[in-house]
C-alpha cells in the first residue's frame, strides 16, 4: 500500500527482530510487542531471556511454537551459539536443525569459531569446518533447513566466510551478513556483497560508532558509522529477497537504550530507507 503524501513510510514487509534485546522479558512479552511494533518475523536468539538449548524437552519446544503462531510472527532464524571450529559442534548442529523444522524456520545460525594464526592449521581447521557443515547437510535437506554461517568473531570478514563457503554444499549452506563486523575489520558493503553474494540467507543491522579508547558502542540506527543504508541499498539492488532483522543487543550490552525506544527507531529508520518508490 502507498504511503500517504505527508505520512511516514508503511513498516517493511520483510523486517524481523531478534530476541536477543529482550533479556529480561518472556518470549511471549517480546513477540507480542515486536508485532505491536509492526515487525514481520522474529529471529529467536533467546527464549524467555535464556540460550536457546539444542536438547529443549519437547513441551518446552511446542509452547514455543504455539507463542509464536499465536503472535502471528514467522520464526526467520534461530540462532545457536555453535562455533563449527570448536570440539564436536556436530550433533548440536544437528539437534538446532530439529529445533528449526519444529518452529518452521528456514535457518539456522552459526558461527565460524576461532582460527589459528598459523596458515597451514588455519587451513585445516578451516576443512575441519566445511566437514562439519557438510556431514549436517542431508538433515538439512530432509528438514528443509539452510545453515547460515554468519560474519562474526575470526570470520568477521566475509573474505574469511567465503572462502569456508566455497567448501560446502551451494544449495543448503550460506551466509549472515552481520552489518557491524565486516566493517569494524575494514571491509565495505560492497566487499562483503562481492565475497557473498547470494550466497546470503539473512542480513542482520545494527549501528556502532567508534569510541576514544578504539571499542565500540551501540547505537540507535543512522547516528553511527555503519554503512547499513549501503548495505541494503547493495541487497536491493542484487535481488535479496530475504530477511532484514534488527540486531540490538541488549542481552550483551546492558547499558544500550531499552528495546520500547530502540525497535521502533530501527523500523522506522528502516521504513524511509527501504521504501519502494512508485
Amino acid at each position: 500500500m502507498p504511503t500517504e503524501p505527508g505520512g511516514s513510510p508503511d513498516p517493511p514487509a520483510h523486517v524481523a527482530f531478534s530476541t536477543l534485546a529482550f533479556p529480561d522479558a518472556s518470549l511471549a512479552s517480546a513477540v507480542s510487542l515486536g508485532r505491536k511494533w509492526g515487525y514481520a518475523g522474529v529471529e529467536l536468539r533467546l527464549i524467555d531471556g535464556e540460550l536457546i538449548d539444542p536438547r529443549m524437552p519437547a513441551a518446552a519446544r511446542a509452547q514455543v511454537r504455539r507463542t509464536v503462531t499465536e503472535a502471528g510472527l514467522p520464526v526467520v532464524a534461530v540462532d545457536s551459539s555453535i562455533r563449527l571450529t570448536g570440539e564436536d559442534p556436530g550433533p548440536d548442529l544437528r539437534r538446532f536443525l530439529e529445533l528449526a523444522s519444529d518452529w518452521e524456520s528456514p535457518l539456522v545460525r552459526v558461527f565460524g569459531g576461532a582460527l589459528a594464526a598459523d596458515r597451514a592449521e588455519r587451513q585445516e581447521q578451516l576443512r575441519a569446518a566445511a566437514r562439519v557443515l557438510e556431514s549436517s547437510v542431508a538433515v538439512a535437506r530432509r528438514l528443509g533447513v539452510a545453515i547460515g554461517v554468519e560474519t562474526h568473531d575470526d570470520f568477521s570478514a566475509s573474505s574469511v566466510v567465503a572462502e569456508l563457503l566455497a567448501m560446502a554444499d551451494p544449495e543448503w549452506v550460506g551466509a549472515v551478513w552481520d552489518s557491524h563486523h565486516p566493517y569494524r575489520v575494514g571491509e565495505s558493503p560492497a566487499d562483503v556483497y562481492a565475497n557473498l553474494g547470494r550466497r546470503i540467507l539473512l542480513a542482520q543491522v545494527k549501528d556502532a560508532r567508534r569510541t576514544p579508547d578504539g571499542g565500540w558502542e551501540l547505537v540507535l540506527l543512522g547516528e553511527g558509522e555503519v554503512p547499513v543504508r549501503e548495505m541494503l541499498g547493495l541487497l536491493a539492488a542484487g535481488g535479496y529477497r530475504g530477511w532484514i532483522s534488527v540486531e540490538w543487543e541488549k542481552r550483551w550490552h546492558p547499558e544500550i537504550a531499552e528495546p520500547e525506544v530502540a525497535l521502533p527507531q530501527h523500523l522506522k529508520v528502516l521504513a524511509e530507507w527501504m521504501e519502494m518508490k512508485p
